[in-house]
C-alpha cells in the first residue's frame, strides 16, 4: 500500500526542506515553505530494480544543422521578439502582470495562426468557454477556426492533442491551473506546476507541436512558481506595461533559438492589441520639449533603435536626507551620475531632491542613457533649456570621461528620420584607423562630439538664463 509522505517545499525556487522554517535557505524568500503531501510506494528506493541505459550516439562537433523551421503568427512585432516565428516543438512561457493582456495577445496569435490554416488549441483553465468567445467577438475575431477547451487536468489535455491532425500551436491558459494526478498536492504548488509543465513539454517534443504557457506573476514582477520551469522552456517572454499608458512591451528574457534583446511594442485599443511599428513617436511628449530638465535620448533596443524623452527634476530640499525617486532607469545608475557630477564637475546636490523619469513608462536598461540623463539633471538644476532638435546619447565614467557607444550610426539614422538635427554624443572610435562613410539619413545630423561630463555641462550652463541675468545685474548696479 502506498505510503504518505510530508515535505516542505520552496514556493519560489522549489527547494525541499525537513521542516518547516520562515526562510528558505536556498533562494533568501520569507514565508514562501509550504506543506506538501506526496504518495510513495511501499517498496524502499534502494531495493528498487534499476533500468539498464540504452547506447546513445555521439556525434562529431563539426558539421552542419539545418535551421529550425519556424511559423511565422503574421504580427510583426510578436514574430521579432520570438526570434522569427514560432518553432516546431517550442515551449514558450509568457508572464505578465494581471490584466496587462496577456490573453487577448495570444487570441490575437491564435487567430491569425488559424486564418494561416493551422491547427491552433487554446486551453482556459481559468475562464469558460464562453468567455473566451466573448472575449473573441470583442475582438472581432470570432470566425477564426480556434478550438477552443476548458480544462485543468493535463492528462486529459494530452489525451485530447493527440487525436487527430497535430496542432501547430497549443496555448495553456494558465500553468498555475493545472493538475496532474502524478501529484498529490494542490494545483498551483511548486509540484504540481512542476509536474504539470514537465508532461506538456514532453508532449511538445514528442509530437512536435509548439505549447505556449501562460505563467502568473508575482508582486515583485517575476514569474511565480518554481524557478525550474523557466530553465525547462525554451523562451521566457515578460508582458510589461501599466493601466496609465496605451502600450504594451512584449520583451524576451530567455530564447533559445532567437535573440533576447528584441522588443515588441503594442499599442492597447478598443479592438485589442494593434502593433506599434514606430516606437519613438509613441514614447516622445512634443508638449514636454523644449522645457529645462528635458532630454532626448537615442536608445538600442536589440536591433531596434527608440527615441526616449527622459525628464528630470531638481529642487531644493526640505528634509534631512534628500529624496532620490526614479521611474524607468536604474535608481544606482542615477546615484553614480550625481556623484560624478559633483566630484568631477563641481555640481552640489546633496541638498537637492532628485526626480527621474521616463516618459511614457519606458523602462531603460542600457548605460548609454548616462549623457541624457546628465544633461537632463544639469538643465533642471540650471533652468537652462535643452534644444529641442538635439538627441543624446553616451556612457559616463567615473573619471567623467564619456565613453562611446555601440550602433551610433543607427541612432542617428532613427533620429534624422524624426526630424532631428543635432547629436551629442562621444566620437565614435574608427576600426583599423579608417573612418567608414556616413549615411545619407545620418549625415544630416550636425555631431558634437564631448569628451568629457564637464564639456557637456559648460555647454548647458552658457545658455542658462542665471549667467545671462548676471551681466545685466552688473549694468544696472553700475
Amino acid at each position: 500500500m502506498a505510503k504518505r509522505a510530508t515535505s516542505f517545499v520552496c514556493q519560489v525556487c522549489g527547494a525541499v526542506h525537513a521542516r518547516w522554517q520562515g526562510r528558505c535557505d536556498s533562494c533568501g524568500s520569507w514565508n514562501s515553505i509550504s506543506q506538501e503531501e506526496t504518495v510513495t510506494g511501499s517498496v524502499p528506493s534502494s531495493q528498487r530494480a534499476g533500468r539498464k541505459g540504452r547506447l546513445i550516439a555521439l556525434e562529431a562537433l563539426s558539421g552542419s544543422s539545418p535551421d529550425a523551421p519556424r511559423t511565422r503568427f503574421g504580427i510583426e512585432e510578436l514574430d521579432r521578439v520570438a526570434g522569427g516565428g514560432l518553432v516546431a516543438g517550442s515551449v514558450l512561457l509568457i508572464g505578465g502582470d494581471p490584466g496587462i493582456g496577456k490573453s487577448t495577445l495570444l487570441i490575437q496569435a491564435s487567430a491569425a495562426l488559424a486564418d494561416a490554416g493551422h491547427r491552433v488549441i487554446y486551453v482556459s483553465g481559468e475562464e469558460a468557454v464562453a468567455q473566451v468567445r466573448l472575449r473573441a467577438e470583442r475582438l472581432g475575431l470570432s470566425g477564426s477556426s480556434v478550438e477552443l477547451a476548458a480544462e485543468t487536468n493535463v492528462e486529459d489535455i494530452v489525451a485530447t492533442l493527440a487525436e487527430g491532425r497535430t496542432p501547430a500551436l497549443v496555448v495553456i491558459d494558465s500553468i498555475q491551473t493545472m493538475w496532474t494526478d502524478s501529484a498529490e498536492s494542490a494545483p498551483g504548488t511548486v509540484t504540481q506546476v512542476r509536474s504539470s509543465a514537465q508532461i506538456l513539454i514532453r508532449y511538445a517534443k514528442r509530437a512536435g507541436a509548439a505549447v505556449i504557457l501562460v505563467g502568473h506573476v508575482t508582486k515583485d514582477g517575476q514569474i511565480a512558481g518554481p524557478r525550474v520551469v523557466e530553465h525547462m522552456v525554451d523562451a521566457v517572454l515578460s508582458f510589461e506595461g501599466d493601466g496609465a499608458h496605451q502600450f504594451r512591451i512584449l520583451r524576451a528574457q530567455k530564447n533559445r533559438f532567437g535573440p533576447t534583446d528584441e522588443i515588441g511594442v503594442f499599442e492597447m485599443t478598443g479592438l485589442g492589441l494593434r502593433e506599434v511599428a514606430n516606437p519613438s513617436e509613441l514614447f516622445l511628449s512634443q508638449g514636454d520639449r523644449g522645457a529645462p530638465g528635458t532630454a532626448v535620448y537615442a536608445g538600442m533596443e536589440g536591433t531596434r533603435p527608440v527615441l526616449v524623452e527622459i525628464q528630470a527634476l531638481v529642487v531644493p530640499t526640505s528634509l534631512g536626507t534628500p529624496r532620490r525617486a526614479v521611474v524607468g532607469w536604474d535608481p544606482s545608475r542615477l546615484s553614480m551620475v550625481l556623484a560624478v557630477l559633483e566630484a568631477r564637475c563641481g555640481i552640489k546636490l546633496g541638498g537637492h531632491d532628485v526626480h527621474l523619469n521616463v516618459a511614457g513608462g519606458f523602462r531603460i536598461t542600457e548605460p548609454a542613457a548616462d549623457l541624457a540623463v546628465a544633461a537632463a539633471l544639469v538643465s533642471s538644476l540650471s533652468g537652462a533649456a535643452l534644444p529641442v532638435d538635439t538627441v543624446h546619447f553616451g556612457e559616463i565614467s567615473l573619471t567623467g570621461a564619456v565613453r562611446a557607444v555601440s550602433h551610433s550610426p543607427l541612432r542617428m539614422k532613427e533620429a534624422a528620420k524624426l526630424g532631428f538635427t543635432r547629436a551629442v554624443a562621444p566620437e565614435a572610435k574608427s576600426t583599423g584607423g579608417k573612418s567608414s562613410p556616413r549615411d545619407p539619413a545620418e549625415s544630416a545630423l550636425a555631431l558634437e562630439s564631448v569628451a568629457s561630463l564637464g564639456d557637456l555641462v559648460a555647454g548647458i550652463a552658457a545658455r542658462s538664463p542665471r549667467r545671462a541675468q548676471r551681466p545685466a545685474q552688473a549694468a544696472q548696479e553700475g
